[in-house]
Order: structure tokens, then sequence, then C-alpha cells
């Protein structure tokens, strides 16, 4: 990684200071639980770099859904974390969720990389896709329908007291810009 100067640096501090080792455990061991096999590299980044792991974690969440190409080229390698990122997104994980390729490519950015996974467990467990997720449930979604009856009588509760024309409530002895007296 090259050196960073300015508003770069410290950017990238407040990203780093951010990072949690816990959640990577987690993430990790996840990872190892769905694939069935151990990450290659003790260090979480270099294990995921080539995508290979990634699209690995796709196929079996979406058997079919993830081609990938075990290939030292760069351009290969994040064709693989691409071909994640697009699973990911078809299971289910919003865009917003979702890291950048360079975000793990680069390791400009680890905790979306981490975030990600946590995000894409939630939402494959909701599918049906794996036992187990990661972080908080995800919500289900509760729509409420009401009677046309309900409705009706909703229409004569709003009234002007709502909208702040209260009879008899005014603003006498309010005095704007005024000087006030203390008085003991």
């Amino acid at each position: 990684m090259s050196t960073l100067y300015g508003i770069d640096r410290e950017i990238h501090h407040k990203i780093q200071s951010k990072y949690s080792i816990d959640h990577e455990q987690q993430a990790r061991a996840w990872i190892e639980n769905v694939v069935g096999e151990p990450l290659p590299s003790d260090d979480f980044q270099e294990s995921l770099k080539d995508g290979v792991m990634l699209c690995k974690l796709i196929d079996k969440l979406a058997p079919g859904q993830a081609k990938y190409k075990v290939s030292k080229i760069p351009f290969m390698q994040m064709e693989n974390i691409a071909c994640f990122l697009s699973g990911a997104e078809r299971l289910g994980v919003p865009k917003y969720d979702l890291f950048q390729t360079v975000d793990l490519y680069e390791k400009k950015n680890m905790t979306q990389v981490v975030d990600t996974i946590f995000s894409l467990s939630r939402h494959a467990y909701k599918a049906g896709a794996c036992s187990t997720f990661l972080g908080p449930k995800l919500a289900d979604k509760h729509e409420v329908s009401f009677s046309e009856e309900t409705l009706n009588a909703s229409k004569g509760m709003f009234n002007t007291y709502q909208y702040g024309y209260n009879k008899g409530a005014n603003q006498s002895g309010i005095v704007f810009g005024g000087r006030r007296e203390i008085s003991q």
C-alpha cells in the first residue's frame, strides 16, 4: 500500500479504527463452516483476495451462481470478487451493504468487507440457504391492513387541534425583542 497523506490518511485511520478483529474471526469461522474447508491463510485479506473462497461461499449458498477461475492474474482475481458481489446481491444483500472490489483487493476498507459477509449471512439465513447467521437477525416485514370501516372512521379524527389551531390558545403576554425585567 502506498503512503497516504492529508485527508486520505485521516480517512484511512478512521476506517482502520472501526475494524473489529472479533468480527473478522466470526466471519472467518462462518465462511469456513459454510464452505467446509479452512481459509488458505491466517491473513483474512490474503485468504479472500483472489475471490476463490468467496465464490465457493456463494456457490454453497446458491448452487450454480458463482463461476470462478483460480489464477494469479489480478484481473481474474478481481473478476472472481465481482462474481461474489453479484451473487450476494442475487441472494438479497442490498447494494449499500456490499463492499467495492478495491476495498478487498487493495485492503482499502476491510471493515466493509466483513460487514458484507455479516449481511450476506443474514440474507442467506432468511432465504433458507444456511443454518446460521452473523450479527442481528433481519427484521420481518409487518404489513397492516385496515378495514374500510376503520379507514372511514379515521377520516373524522383529524381536526384543527392537530394542525395547531387550538381555540383559546394565543400568544398574549409574549414580547418579541423586548427587554425582560427580572424582579426579586
